[in-house]
């Protein structure tokens, strides 16, 4: 049976920008949890991906899509943000027509790592965009003050993430839920959880139980996932403002 084809594709794409995005989906597919959309071929202007059928989301393929990404997460990775295999150097985050850089990192510990590169690379852009404030730089600065201190960092390893897992990124089939265009680096499993939670997913209750049947979850989690929402948060205020500008600041007040 022939594999049905979808071209992702931009012809002015960045350099590397689907190098990139096919080295994360083959390193997330290596670890054997969630399904990952499988890459058929690559190109500097695109992708062909294998083609999906969307289908209405169910209970069972949420609890299945929570235990797979348990075992995704796992796999691990070499360092906080440490870059998938098969690429070197940083990543891209946000719309494909706008993507921004993600910067990768060889951190030993989580709140290192996400202080200068991800908090500080959302300070600076805001900055750059005329977006910030003193009032919005005080409580990011805040916050990266305590995350470098280590005041969240536990004793989880590196987890293999999807690195950009909101709903609009899991394509529900008949066969179960598929994850589409990560954002793959190594980082807190927490990451991708509080993704999922940001936008709303449909049935989340039941991935997170398949989530905490296979890996489990820790003390406090659920109050911990702003903290990990403030990075996306953030590069949606750089890219679009408006609420999501008021929205950084309640969170990032939330952890200064």
């Amino acid at each position: 049976m022939t594999t049905e084809v979808f071209r992702k594709e931009r012809l002015d794409a960045p350099s590397g920008f689907f190098a990139c995005e096919a080295a994360g989906l083959r390193w997330l597919a290596d670890a054997g949890g969630v399904r990952v959309v499988q890459v058929l071929r690559m190109d500097p202007a695109g992708l062909d991906l294998e083609r999906l059928h969307p289908a209405p989301p169910d209970p069972s393929a949420a609890r299945a899509l929570g235990a797979g990404l348990a075992v995704l997460h796992r796999a691990g990775a070499p360092a906080y943000g440490a870059p998938p295999d098969g690429w070197s150097g940083d990543g891209f985050f946000g719309p494909m027509d706008q993507p921004l850089p993600l910067p990768a990192d060889r951190s030993p510990t989580w709140g290192a790592f996400y202080a200068r590169s991800r908090i500080a690379q959302v300070q600076e852009l805001l900055e750059r965009t005329g977006r910030s404030s003193r009032s919005l730089a005080a409580v990011l600065g805040a916050v990266r003050r305590r995350l470098e201190r280590g005041d969240w960092d536990d004793d989880e390893p590196p987890a293999r993430l999807h690195g950009d897992l909101w709903s609009g990124n899991v394509v529900w089939t008949a066969e179960g839920a598929v994850v589409i265009d990560p954002a793959a680096h190594g980082g807190h499993p927490l990451t991708d959880l509080a993704m999922l939670d940001l936008f709303g997913l449909p049935h989340l209750e039941e991935v997170l139980a398949g989530y905490e049947a296979v890996r489990g979850l820790p003390d406090g989690w659920r109050d911990l996932l702003g903290l990990h929402q403030l990075y996306p948060v953030g590069m949606h205020a750089v890219l679009f403002g408006g609420g999501y500008r008021a929205r950084l600041a309640g969170l990032a007040a939330r952890y200064a």
